[in-house]
This record gives C-alpha cells, structure tokens and sequence, in this order.
C-alpha cells in the first residue's frame, strides 16, 4: 500500500469511516474510495470503468473484499471498516444469547434499558450497558451505515422512541420484536407522528427470518441470520407487515 493511501485508511479507522481501496496486482496502481456526505470520493492511478466503480462501491456497502477483472488484469478490492455496532434495545431474556453471538461475528453490542433491573453486568457480563432511555441512548451514540438497531421490549414507552431514531439515521438494519399484530399497531403509532410507508419497509417486523424458532438462542440465531442476509445482499424484500 502507498504511503499517502496507509495514512488515509489510517485516518478513516481513526474517525470511523469505511474506506476501500483496489489495486491492481501486476502494475501496483490504486485507487482509493471514501464514502462521504457529499458524495463518493474516487484517488489515485488506477483507471475503472464505472461498473468496477460501482462493484467498489458495492464491496464498501457489504464490508466484504472483491477481485474483479479488468482487461485481463486482476485486481483486488480491500475494505478497511471500524468494528460495527449493534444496539439492542431491552435488556430482555433473547438480549442475552444475542449479544454472545454478536461478538462473535465482529460486531460492538450496546444494550439500552433505563430498567436498572434488566441492564445489568450480572445479566450481561462484559458488555456495554446504558441505562438512558433509548432514543437519548441512541441520538448520543448516533447509529450510522455500519449500525443495527434491535428493539425487544414490547413496550411502545421504549421501542417507539427508538424506532424513531432509528429511522431518521442511515443504520443499515431496523428490526422490532412482537407479533404482526403488534407490529401492525406500532406502525399506526409510527403514522401518527409522521412515518410513511417507505418508512415502514426499512423495519423488519416481525423480527428475524422465519426459520421456526422457539427458544430465545434460536430467536436471536433468526435475527443475526436476517441481519447478516441485510448487510451482505441488501434490503431488497418488502416489508413483512403493513400498517392496518
């Protein structure tokens, strides 16, 4: 890697930023892309077209390397991406097997429960906990492109506010616990201080793929799974519940 890209990824880690850069393996030209508010941010001297552009773009958005093939030559796309995060809203029963797994695939678990009861180091050994109430939680922390916010408490008083949040950030996953029912009745909630269904679409509601789980592990295997489907394919499925 050349000098001037190293200090840039280096400086990315340092904000939190994901960055992407592909090389070419026989020439050693590069080409740096930094995802930015303003727009996407292409640097350097190797030369792509705009489908290897957008393939570079796509591997930022997934946080997974890539090879692709350009006139024969190979070259290689290394995605450089803080830790991501996952905040869990309800420090309930399936929080519990779910935050153990979300260690394990490389994500920084944060539970919110102003219940001083649920939210303890007892109950979550080594995890990080607040007891803020979560949309103050939440706006404080700031969820991001490499964030998943989980609500689990069937209580509006808690995951309504959180949704909210959640939804006026760029948090590549919103999942919400409850049944369609419940989900249905907190969407007519979500309606009446503003939320549409385009909204509505970005919640994954009922929560996790349906692979018939019934023990709290097997309910947050389901919700790591559909996370994972999310993060690595993209949201491209209809929502599983409309507002009534």
């Amino acid at each position: 890697m050349k000098a001037k890209y190293l200090d840039r990824v280096i400086a990315a880690g340092h904000e939190a930023r994901s960055v992407a850069l592909a090389t070419d393996l026989t020439s050693g030209r590069q080409l740096l892309l930094e995802a930015e508010a303003g727009g996407d941010r292409f640097d350097g001297d190797l030369a792509l077209d705009d489908a290897q552009r957008a393939a570079m773009r796509e591997a930022l958005r997934a946080d997974r390397n890539v090879t692709l093939d350009n006139a024969g030559a190979r070259i290689f796309v290394q995605v450089f991406s803080p830790p991501r995060r996952c905040f869990v809203v309800g420090a309930v029963h399936i929080a519990q097997p779910l935050v153990q797994m979300l260690s394990l695939t490389d994500y920084r678990a944060i539970v919110i429960d102003p219940r001083g009861s649920f939210a303890t180091e007892v109950r979550f050994p080594g995890v990080e906990l607040t007891t803020e109430w979560p949309d103050e939680a939440l706006e404080r922390l700031k969820p991001d492109q490499r964030s998943a916010v989980v609500t689990l408490t069937h209580d509006p008083k808690l995951d309504d506010p959180a949704l909210a949040v959640a939804l006026r950030s760029e948090c590549f996953y919103i999942g919400a616990l409850g049944s369609k029912r419940t989900h249905a009745a907190r969407l007519r909630r979500l309606a009446d201080i503003g939320f549409t269904d385009a909204d509505f679409a970005r919640i994954r509601g009922p929560i996790g793929l349906p692979i018939g789980a019934v023990s709290q592990a097997e309910i947050a295997i389901s919700i790591l799974a559909e996370m994972t489907q999310i993060l690595r394919k993209g949201d491209d499925k209809p929502a599983k519940a409309e507002a009534a």
